[in-house]
């Protein structure tokens, strides 16, 4: 609140920034872009899935790949925030959690996970295991993406995150990300004391190393995954791989930032068209995209099914 003591006028200045509300505009944004440019080119785009594509098949493949990569490091990465028993069913229960984030809310996985946690060790762990593995997952992804530095010097700023992720800087990242994803992690509560957080959690080692490895190779195998969409379309023309993987990557690290939907459906798929611009044509990309979004949804329900078949048959 401010005056204005030449005119007299009172000046309401908001006191802080309405992260959901961004959130929200953004995602609009995004799903209207991207409905935007697939109405323009809509008379090129020929969406006729070839089943029998091997092509298809090896998406597949390369996304299940993937998500296993992606659970080993979520595995890891409650290991390194200092779980003292070996629970053999962590990475099982990842995938099996996996595919509630496509559930409308886009926060049930979060729940689940964390009191999942909650009763194997303490709530500020679950807390922390639960907003690590994302900013695991843009710090690898951003890494590996700034081999776009041949392409624009700004982009080495990229490998900025992965060396923020220490054992010193934990508690810091804990309480961004705990802002950034305020309305679906409303539930819990994070201590405010250092020092009460860090007797909470025992990291032993300085960065959790398994765990960024593992999420680099998920990052790779999911663009691989996407290269095999493209090469559906493309029918073996010539793309620049590098310049399209480094557009992957930081499309990739958006749509995690800003989840305000289910899987990030829209924002990804948005975010790599704007950031491919012109070079080349985007019609061929949005069959790509689609493509990719569903044999990614289909990854996810076909390694979570049988889990959560088995849980439901233990129940009953």
């Amino acid at each position: 609140m401010m005056w204005n003591k030449k005119n007299k006028i009172r000046i309401n200045l908001p006191s802080r920034i309405n992260l959901t509300n961004l959130k929200n505009i953004f995602f609009l944004t995004s799903i209207s872009y991207f409905i935007y440019i697939s109405i323009i080119n809509f008379e090129n785009i020929d969406l006729q899935l070839k089943i029998r594509n091997s092509r298809i098949f090896a998406s597949f493949a390369f996304c299940i790949l993937s998500i296993l990569f992606n659970g080993f490091a979520w595995t890891h990465i409650v290991k390194w925030l200092g779980l003292k028993n070996n629970f053999k069913d962590l990475t099982s229960f990842y995938i099996l959690t996996n595919s509630l984030k496509y559930i409308p809310g886009g926060i049930w996985h979060f729940v689940e996970r964390f009191n999942f946690l909650r009763l194997k060790t303490n709530k500020n762990l679950a807390i922390t295991a639960i907003l690590i593995e994302p900013y695991l997952m843009i710090a690898s992804a951003l890494l590996i993406g700034s081999i776009g530095l041949i392409y624009n010097t700004q982009l080495i700023l990229l490998i900025i995150p992965a060396f923020l992720l220490n054992k010193n800087t934990i508690f810091s990242l804990v309480v961004i990300f705990a802002r950034i994803k305020n309305k679906s992690i409303k539930f819990l509560k994070l201590t405010k004391s250092k020092k009460e957080f860090d007797s909470s959690i025992n990291i032993k080692n300085l960065f959790p190393l398994k765990s960024f490895v593992l999420e680099v190779l998920f990052i790779i195998f999911k663009f691989c995954g996407f290269t095999f969409c493209l090469d559906v379309v493309f029918f073996g023309d010539y793309i620049n791989l590098i310049y399209i993987f480094v557009v992957f990557c930081l499309s990739w690290s958006i749509g995690l930032v800003i989840p305000a939907a289910p899987g990030g459906i829209g924002i990804f798929e948005a975010c790599f068209l704007f950031l491919l611009g012109n070079n080349f044509p985007q019609y061929i990309f949005i069959e790509g995209l689609i493509y990719f979004r569903f044999i990614c949804i289909f990854s996810d329900l076909f390694l979570s099914s049988p889990l959560l078949l088995k849980k439901l048959i233990e129940k009953f």
